[in-house]
C-alpha cells in the first residue's frame, strides 16, 4: 500500500515535491528499480517524502517507461521527463515549467532518488527556511560530519557557511582546512546533503544560468548558484542521510531498513 501523507493546511497547498529518478547509472544499472528489503529503491524514497508534512503532492520524474509503470503500479505519482538532462535540477525544473508546475506551485523540493532512508523531517526543515526568509531562492541540508575519514573524502561534499547560514562555497575538499595543527582553533566541518527547496520561478531559472567555472572543476552543480550571485539557506539538521551508489551499498541499507522496520 502507498504511504498516505499527512492532513495538509491550505498553507501549504502550493508545495510539490519532485524525485528525479534516471534509470541508467554507471555504477548501478537500473538503481530506482533496485530491490531493498521487498520494496523498490523508488517506492521507499516516494513513501518516505509522502511523510513530510509540508508537501501537498509527490512526483517521480523519470526518464524510462520501466520506472513510470514501477511508479504507478504501487499508486504514486510519475511523469516523463527527457533524457538529455545533465543534473536532478534539470529534471525538475522542466517538471515545473510543464502542467503540474501551473497549479499554484510555489515551492518545489528536489529529492535524490537514492537515499531510501530520507528524514521527512528535512524535507519539512527546508520548506520553511523559504518561508522563513522571503528574499531567499534556494534553501538546502547540512548534518555535521561524524566520521573523521568524510572529512578527506571527494565524494562527501562539504560546505562553510556565514554568519547568516547562508553557504559560502560547496567542496569536495577538506572545508574549512585549518592551518595551525597546533593550536587550539576547533574546526567544526559540515556534510552537504543534497535535498534542496525552490521557489517556483527560481528554479525555472536554473537551466538558464550559465555553467561556471568552480562547478565544472568540482562537478557540483549547487557551485552554479553561487557563481551566478544567488544565495542559498543552509539548514542544519542531525539526521543524516545513507544513499545509493554501488552494489554494496544495497545489504548495508536493507540492514538499516530492517532495523528501522523492527523498531
Amino acid at each position: 500500500m502507498a504511504a498516505e501523507t499527512h492532513n495538509r493546511t491550505p498553507s501549504r497547498t502550493d508545495v510539490l515535491a519532485i524525485i528525479p529518478a534516471r534509470y541508467a547509472s554507471t555504477r548501478l544499472p537500473g538503481k530506482p528499480l533496485v530491490m531493498l528489503a521487498g520494496k523498490t529503491m523508488i517506492q521507499r524514497v516516494w513513501e518516505r517524502v509522502a511523510l513530510a508534512g509540508t508537501v501537498t503532492r509527490a512526483v517521480v520524474a523519470t526518464d524510462d517507461e520501466r520506472v513510470l509503470a514501477a511508479v504507478r503500479a504501487f499508486g504514486g505519482d510519475a511523469v516523463m521527463t527527457r533524457a538529455t538532462h545533465r543534473s536532478g535540477t534539470e529534471r525538475a525544473a522542466e517538471v515545473v515549467a510543464g502542467p503540474l508546475g501551473q497549479n499554484n506551485v510555489r515551492i518545489v523540493v528536489n529529492v535524490q532518488g537514492d537515499e531510501p532512508l530520507l528524514d521527512p523531517a528535512g524535507i519539512d526543515a527546508a520548506v520553511e527556511a523559504l518561508d522563513a526568509e522571503g528574499e531567499i531562492g534556494v534553501s538546502t541540508l547540512a548534518v555535521p560530519v561524524a566520521v573523521a575519514s568524510e572529512i578527506m573524502d571527494p565524494n562527501v561534499v562539504k560546505t562553510v557557511l556565514d554568519f547568516e547560514d547562508r553557504a559560502l562555497y560547496f567542496s569536495r575538499a577538506p572545508i574549512p582546512w585549518v592551518r595551525d595543527r597546533d593550536g587550539l582553533i576547533h574546526a567544526r566541518h559540515l556534510k552537504h546533503l543534497g535535498l534542496y527547496a525552490f521557489r517556483r520561478d527560481t528554479l525555472l531559472e536554473f537551466p538558464t544560468l550559465p555553467t561556471g567555472v568552480l562547478e565544472r572543476l568540482e562537478q557540483l552543480e549547487q557551485l552554479r548558484w553561487l557563481e551566478n550571485g544567488y544565495a542559498i539557506r543552509v539548514v542544519e539538521t542531525l539526521n543524516d542521510s545513507v544513499s545509493v551508489d554501488v552494489p554494496d551499498d544495497v545489504a548495508r541499507v536493507e540492514a538499516l531498513l530492517r532495523a528501522t522496520e523492527e523498531k
